[in-house]
Parts: structure tokens; C-alpha cells; sequence
């Protein structure tokens, strides 16, 4: 005999479907769609293997699979030292100007990646004030693409070694000065071990940012042609879109071997501190002091002077010719020129994705933390909700091309619009976020929802005077993430927006392809402060709303 489904189920089963089958239309056909296209050929005849063979057989095409690995494993090389070292200052020497420095680094962050290939033409191109310090080295290639994905990936790389230096037992430290071990010692038996999995985790997310990144190669990569580049050129230059999918796999490659990688990791790992665990408490070195912040004022000038150089240019009014200081590229460039339009796309591009994504995320991680039944639905959509960690922007981006801008698809009417725009956004950051909210759910005792089921009151109720106001911080740092991400990105909707829906990103591109550099610095630098003025907002709500809603923390 059937099972009686009670009302509430049937409506749990329904939300489950809507959330499952928004990821599989929105992230898993467009990703298949891709690897179906790399076996076929224009017409759509299957042709198995031919456009891998192809591609291959072709010399320039398969340069840029070495060019790209080059770049990455050197970024790598460079920026995971560089960062294990400023984190190790920040967590373990009484150096003064923490803060400052924790500040500064995080900066690159709220800037889109396109700004440091602006800045360091600046600093080192044709006409760059300081193009002879490099020594007939050009800025434009490999050297340009790997100064300037370091600053984009120096944040990153900061964030993850930043958590893995402060969750050390100090009594480790304390037993092992006690017993006159020597400070090289204690820092490979005790801080290398303790920050492995973290040093392994921001190498995978370093190399993995830096194979996929289309901005930096595009404005300063010259002649040198990597991955990314191929895939843009095939899809929107040659119209060949079965061998863009090729290329778009093998893009696809790396991403999801590091996160395997990182699945690996986190099975592994296991837990350095206990519950009496002592936080490390750095002891005064004046000489060790002040090598930590020598070394820092390095790391923090060269990245002021990226976000400086970019910022000085929007307000020159002819680089180098005239350094007079003036609002031209503002008015003339951005206003005048009809490129501010981009700027309000992309305002609005960004609330709807921060409201949008906050809502999607949050209420479909509630749905499967705070309610019971339809397991296998809910194995799905975990899977589903991590994939899209693994999947570059240039590839879910041409995924769209090729399944929304089918005619017989029936959500065809979305291609070309802001919705598009913005969908592709959510998904494209929603992993994330989704652990972000998961792991505030999980802080809840589920008896909420059990106590509210008893007593009759609806579970929407409980969602919104209890759980809502507790993971309230979770919320905000989700919009935040979102709104960020989405002011900054240019991956994805580098194949989807159309000239009405344009985005600042995207114009920042077309300016500096079209010499206008002075224009596109004033849009980089419109971005930057839009972001800190986000942050700002932020942090002022965080402040206000948590006082009012969070007083039960404190009491």
C-alpha cells in the first residue's frame, strides 16, 4: 500500500524539484552542451575525436596549452611564498601596521583583474615612466600576465594562509621553547606541518584562478596567446564554436582535478586544535619585527602602487604628453562618450545578483538543512551546488551560448538580456555562497523547527523571526560576496551581454583594446570605489542590524 505523502512533503518534494532543476538547467546542460559540441562539427555531425585531433595539429593552438601552464605554475611559485610570508608576519611577529597591511592586501579583491594589466603599462609600456628599469624585458606577454596575475592573486592565496597560520595550539609552541628547541625547528616541525593543507589549498586556488583568467592576458598579454584567449578568439572571432568547446574542456580540466584535489584534502584533514587549545601569542623580536615589516612594506607598496597608478591615470588628461590633472576622462570618456551607461549596468547587474543570489541560496540551503525526506534529491543537489566551484567562467559562459541561444529552447527569450546576466553570476559564484549559508544552518539546533512543528506555527514563520535574524550576518556577507564578484567579473558575461545591457567589466575591455586607457582606468577606478563604498555600507549595517538582532549573543 502507497505511503500517505502529508501536505507539507508534498511541498518540500516540489521546492526540492524547482532547486534541483534550476542547477540542472542553469549549470549542468549548459556544461554538457559543451562536451557535446567538442564531438561534433559545424553541421552537428558526430565526428568523435576529430576536433581534439584538429586543435592539436595545429602549432600555435597547441603553444597556448604550454603558455598556459607556464604562467600558472610560475604564479604559483611566486605568489604562494609571497603570501605564506606576509601571513606569517601578520600571525607571528609583533610588527606595528597589522591592520594596515591585512587592508591593503585584501584590496585587489574589490578591483576587477583587468586593472593591473592597466596599471603596469602604465608603470612599464611604450610610454610607462619606468619602462626602463626593465630592461628591454617587454610588459607586454608572459612577464606583464604574471606581475599582473599576482596581484590578483595575492588576496586569495593571503586568505586561505591567513586561516591556516591562526588555527595553531601556541601550547605546541610553549612545550617546544621550553625544551630549547631552535625556532628553525619549531617552524618545520610544528608551522609547515600545521599549515600544509592550507599551503596545498591556496596553491590549487592560485593555479587554477590564473589558467582560467581572461582579463589580465586580454589587455597585457600582447602576442602571447594562453587558453583563455583561444576561446574567446574561436567563439567570437571565428565563429568556431566546436573548437572553442575543445578548448573550453581543457580549461575545464585543471579546475576540476584541483578540486579533487581538494575533496582529497578536506577527508584528510584533521582538526590542530582541541578545546583547550591556547592561542599563539607572538613573543617581541625587535630584528625579526622589523624584517616581518620591511618585507610587508615591499609586498604593500607594489600593491598600492598597481591601485595608485591606475587611479593617477583616470585623472591625467593625456598620458604621458600632459600630466595636468583633470575630470576629462570621467566627463568626455565615461559620460559624454556614452560608456557610464556600462557603469548602471552593472549597479544594477550587481543588486539583482546580491538580492537574487541571497534568496536562491539561502532559502535552497534552508530547504535541504531544515526539512526531512526525498534523499536522493537532496544527494543531488549537493553535488550539483559544488560543481560550479569547478567550472571557469569563459567555459559557463560559452555554455549559455550554446544552450540559451538555441531556437528551440524555450528559455531562449532570456539570451542577450540582464537576466542572463545575472543568472550566470549566481551560478557562477554559488558554491560558495552555499557553504557559506550551510555552514550557518548547521550552527541552529534543528529543535527550532521541531519545537514550531509542534506548537502548529508554520515553518515560513520560524524562517523568518528566527532563522533569518540568527544567520543574519551569513546573509550580509553573501550579498556582499555576490555584489563584489558581480561589479568585478568578466569571464562569463564577456560572451553574453548585449549593447544594452553592457557592463562596466566588459567596457574597461573595449576601451583599452580601442587605446582609450585613460577611460578605462576612470571605469576600473569606478568599480574599485563602488566596491569600498559596498564594503563600507556593509560593515555600517553589520554593525547596526547586529545590535538589534544579535543582543542574545552577548547576554
Amino acid at each position: 500500500m502507497r505511503a500517505h505523502v502529508q501536505p507539507t512533503d508534498r511541498w518540500v518534494q516540489t521546492l526540492l524539484l524547482l532547486i534541483c532543476g534550476g542547477l540542472v538547467v542553469f549549470l549542468l546542460f549548459p556544461v554538457a552542451i559543451i562536451l557535446l559540441k567538442s564531438f561534433q562539427d559545424k553541421e552537428g555531425a558526430f565526428v568523435g575525436l576529430q576536433q581534439f585531433t584538429t586543435y592539436f595539429a595545429n602549432k600555435s593552438l597547441r603553444s597556448s596549452v604550454l603558455h598556459t601552464l607556464f604562467v600558472a605554475t610560475t604564479v604559483t611559485v611566486l605568489v604562494i611564498p609571497a603570501a605564506f610570508m606576509f601571513a606569517y608576519g601578520l600571525t607571528r611577529s609583533r610588527m606595528p601596521g597589522k591592520s594596515m597591511f591585512r587592508t591593503i592586501a585584501l584590496i585587489p579583491i574589490l578591483a576587477p583583474s583587468l586593472l593591473a594589466g592597466i596599471s603596469l603599462i602604465q608603470w612599464f609600456g611604450n610610454q610607462g615612466i619606468l619602462k626602463d628599469w626593465l630592461g628591454g624585458v617587454s610588459i607586454y606577454g608572459p612577464f606583464g600576465i604574471v606581475l599582473s596575475e599576482f596581484y590578483g592573486v595575492f588576496p586569495h592565496a593571503l586568505m586561505i594562509l591567513l586561516t591556516a597560520l591562526s588555527l595553531v595550539d601556541g601550547r605546541l609552541y610553549e612545550v617546544a621553547s621550553s625544551l630549547g628547541t631552535s625556532r628553525w625547528r619549531r617552524f618545520v616541525t610544528i608551522t609547515l606541518p600545521g599549515a600544509k593543507y592550507g599551503l596545498i589549498s591556496a596553491a590549487l586556488v592560485v593555479f587554477t584562478y590564473t589558467f582560467n583568467d581572461f582579463g589580465v592576458p586580454k589587455v597585457i598579454g600582447g602576442n602571447f596567446n594562453v587558453l583563455a584567449i583561444d576561446v574567446y578568439q574561436l567563439a567570437i572571432g571565428q565563429q568556431d564554436f566546436n573548437k572553442s568547446a575543445v578548448v573550453s574542456l581543457l580549461l575545464l580540466t585543471p579546475a576540476l582535478f584541483a578540486f579533487a584535489i581538494d575533496l582529497r584534502i578536506r577527508k584528510k584533514l584533521q582538526a590542530h586544535m582541541s578545546v583547550r587549545a591556547k592561542a599563539f601569542v607572538p613573543k617581541k623580536r625587535p630584528l625579526f619585527d622589523t624584517l616581518m615589516f620591511l618585507y610587508c612594506s615591499v609586498i604593500a607598496v607594489y600593491l598600492v602602487a598597481v591601485l595608485g597608478m591606475a587611479v593617477y591615470s583616470s585623472f591625467i588628461k593625456l598620458w604621458p604628453y600632459n600630466l595636468t590633472m583633470s575630470l576629462d576622462h570621467y566627463k568626455y570618456g565615461l559620460v559624454e562618450g556614452g560608456i557610464l551607461e556600462a557603469y548602471f549596468n552593472s549597479l544594477k547587474m550587481a543588486g539583482l545578483a546580491a538580492v537574487g543570489g541571497v534568496a536562491t541560496v539561502f532559502i535552497s540551503a534552508y530547504i535541504m538543512e531544515k526539512t526531512k525526506g526525498a534523499e536522493g534529491l537532496r544527494s543531488a543537489i549537493r553535488l550539483l551546488a559544488v560543481l560550479p566551484m569547478g567550472v571557469p567562467g569563459l567555459v559557463l559562459g560559452l555554455g549559455y551560448i550554446f544552450f540559451f541561444n538555441h531556437p528551440q529552447n524555450p528559455l531562449n527569450m532570456v539570451y542577450h538580456t540582464m537576466s542572463i546576466l545575472v543568472i550566470s553570476t549566481i551560478i557562477h559564484y554559488y558554491t560558495s555562497s552555499h557553504l557559506t549559508a550551510v555552514t550557518a544552518l548547521k550552527s541552529i539546533d534543528n529543535e527550532f523547527e521541531a519545537v514550531s512543528a509542534s506548537l502548529k506555527v508554520p515553518l515560513y514563520k520560524t524562517f523568518f523571526r528566527v532563522t533569518v535574524p540568527v544567520c543574519l550576518p551569513a546573509i550580509l556577507d553573501i550579498a556582499r560576496y555576490f555584489f563584489v564578484n558581480a561589479m568585478t567579473t568578466v569571464s562569463a558575461v564577456v560572451f553574453l551581454y548585449s549593447p544594452d545591457t553592457t557592463l562596466a567589466s566588459v567596457a574597461i575591455l573595449d576601451l583599452e583594446e580601442a587605446g582609450d586607457v585613460g577611460p578605462a582606468a576612470a571605469m576600473a577606478t569606478l568599480i574599485v570605489l563602488t566596491s569600498v563604498v559596498v564594503c563600507l555600507l556593509y560593515a555600517l549595517l553589520t554593525r547596526v542590524l547586529l545590535k538589534k538582532t544579535q543582543a542574545w549573543r552577548t547576554e
